[in-house]
């Protein structure tokens, strides 16, 4: 195999078109390969290893840089950096990151792992290579749907006041662009980016602005020109208004034609945009028929395309059937995403209710203030998102939102440890940076039947409020204890004495777990299913501190603004006698891995969690 000889991007220069071509078809081999073993990213991975190719070709890595948005994308520049053989811990507990990382290799210029960034992460490198007098290339990599991003035009209008070279690689695997306009906008790309036809263009303007009278008419019109011509044959002219030379667009499945317009662009001295066009999921027929659902995989059959195991229905599919339920006698009720209708389960939603559906493309802040419109007018929507991604509308949720008293509901999915994805997914950080805001309630769920209870709560509750639900299989242990959602209350699940566990959301199996072995050890703990985040139960806890020596808190959170550290608060203030323990996730980023293994490690698993008891003298579980 070629890719065997493939150690870094000197190994691909010395290679023909025949083995570039074969060595396109190897990684794709190995990508399919390795994701069906582990999981991770396919369809995006398998649609640039032919672009890939092209810019390790044309630029000198690492002394260049390359800025991969989001970063999904980037399976095949870790193989051509030297990182095949890492792919074995793909995106396992002490392995290699499914995303660019600087800490990983030099090769990994920026970190990534959220979308719309590259744009203004490139244009701040090549602006501080410039100010220290380097000369080196800077290319963004931006896909076609990071483009529906605002930072991603933030960056754009910023791109265009660059005088020096600017690399901007806009990966489309989603538009079709007619022949004809190809060949035409191939045809003039050759002559705008040569070095004659730039010089062309300053020494026939310097002449003719010369010639008295005329002159300056003739270059006006010339000018007038050739612009209705481009406007006529260039799709780019959105960004060649703006000042940023169009180059497109270009097969990103041809290697060569990549690697000749990325060499092209580098003699253009300012901001440059290469069109690219590439097919998501090429060489794995699934991934070709469904892209969306080869985009992220668990472990699968290479043959037939289908996962290895299911375990259960999940939260996220327990919300999507409650919120169409929900939806067909609450006729306000909308459902918002930011280009996640699938992960999020709003995709059955939007099949039911069509005209009460919105996916807003990668805009979460966009989606926050729509919804306060929405909301503001009468409707109850219903953002449905990731809690990393939530991160990106704190501005939005805090001045749109909170401050004006709306209804608006967020449905916080993959909240705490998500695993493999990493630090930029994990989503350890939402009960702090909500629960500081004014006017915002959090809810989190002990299994599914509280999920559809937390949501018929919220959709009759006229301030804002937040669901959060973990990845994965829901739990439905605890059914039979389903008491009716009261406002700032908890549930008291069973009642014991001298020491209370006071768990929020996933951590209540957790705790019920702890209590069965302390039940063996001859100890009745008391569980308490906190429910709210915020407003915290008060009144249970003055009820526990009555009759507990010590209050267990546990959560998925980290501790700074977490549930723990407002509850500690509460009881150093009111029962100072009473000895508190809280359990969080450490004040860091974590990194990816297992959950299960993650848990294990930052000792929020159920024997950790015992072991830290006994060391502070609480149980003796040994």
């Amino acid at each position: 195999m070629l890719l065997d000889d493939i150690h870094g991007p000197h190994d691909l220069k010395r290679l023909n078109d025949r083995q570039l071509d074969q060595l396109a078809s190897e990684i794709r081999q190995f990508i399919i390969e390795k994701t069906s073993e582990y999981g991770g990213h396919l369809a995006s991975n398998l649609g640039v290893v032919d672009l890939t190719i092209g810019l390790y070709r044309a630029l000198d890595l690492p002394n260049d840089k390359i800025v991969w948005d989001v970063g999904h994308q980037a399976y095949t520049h870790k193989i051509l950096s030297g990182r095949k053989d890492n792919f074995d811990g793909l995106r396992q507990y002490h392995g290699m990151s499914g995303f660019p990382k600087r800490s990983e290799s030099p090769y990994d210029c920026f970190g990534t792992g959220h979308s719309s960034t590259s744009i203004s992460a490139g244009l701040g490198i090549a602006a501080a290579r410039d100010i220290k007098g380097e000369n080196y290339t800077v290319v963004s990599v931006i896909g076609d749907g990071a483009l529906t991003g605002g930072l991603a035009y933030e960056g754009l209008n910023n791109a265009s006041r660059m005088h020096k070279n600017f690399i901007i690689v806009l990966n489309d695997n989603n538009m079709s662009i007619s022949q004809n306009v190809g060949g035409i906008s191939k045809y003039l790309n050759g002559l705008r980016s040569a070095k004659g036809y730039n010089r062309l263009k300053v020494d026939v303007g310097g002449v003719l602005l010369k010639v008295p009278f005329v002159g300056e008419t003739v270059v006006r019109q010339i000018q007038q020109a050739k612009k209705s011509l481009k406007q006529l044959v260039i799709p780019g002219m959105f960004f060649e208004d703006m000042g940023i030379t169009y180059l497109g667009p270009i097969d990103g499945h041809n290697i060569k034609e990549v690697e000749r317009t990325i060499n092209e662009a580098k003699q253009i001295d300012h901001a440059v945009i290469v069109h690219v066009l590439t097919q998501k999921g090429k060489g794995y027929k699934p991934a070709e028929k469904y892209p969306s659902r080869y985009h992220g995989v668990s472990p699968f059959d290479v043959h037939s395309g289908k996962p290895l195991s299911h375990k259960g229905k999940t939260y996220t599919e327990f919300f999507s059937d409650k919120i169409c339920e929900l939806a067909k006698s609450n006729k306000k009720i909308v459902g918002i995403t930011a280009a996640m209708p699938d992960g999020t389960g709003l995709t059955k939603f939007s099949h039911e209710f069509p005209n009460r559906f919105f996916d807003v493309g990668i805009a979460e802040q966009h989606a926050v203030t729509c919804a306060a419109g929405m909301a503001s007018n009468g409707l109850k929507p219903v953002i449905a998102v990731y809690s990393s991604f939530l991160q990106r509308a704190y501005d939005q949720i805090v001045h749109d939102v909170c401050l004006q008293k709306l209804p608006v509901v967020f449905c916080i999915d993959r909240a705490g440890l998500v695993g493999s994805d990493g630090e930029t997914h994990q989503g350890i950080f939402d009960y702090s940076f909500l629960t500081s805001i004014p006017h915002m309630s959090v809810m989190a769920p002990k299994n599914a039947i509280e999920l559809g209870m937390m949501m018929e709560f919220a959709m009759n509750y006229n301030l804002p409020i937040s669901i959060r639900y973990p990845r994965g299989v829901a739990y439905q242990g605890l059914s039979e204890y389903a008491a009716p959602i009261e406002y700032g209350r908890s549930e008291m699940i069973h009642k014991g004495e001298k020491i209370a566990l006071l768990a929020a959301g996933s951590m209540v199996s957790t705790a019920l777990h702890i209590r069965e072995k302390a039940l063996n050890k001859g100890f009745d703990l008391t569980l308490v299913n906190a429910r709210f985040i915020k407003p915290v139960d008060t009144s249970m806890l003055d009820l526990l501190a009555s009759d507990h020596e010590v209050i267990v808190t546990l959560e998925e959170n980290v501790k700074q603004g977490g549930f723990g550290i407002q509850v500690e608060a509460y009881i150093h203030e009111n029962h100072p006698e009473v000895k508190i323990v809280t359990v969080t996730l450490p004040d860091n980023y974590v990194e990816h891995g297992d959950v299960t293994k993650l848990r294990e490690g930052l000792g929020i698993d159920s024997e950790s969690i015992m072991r830290l008891l006994s060391e502070k003298g609480i149980i003796d579980f040994d």
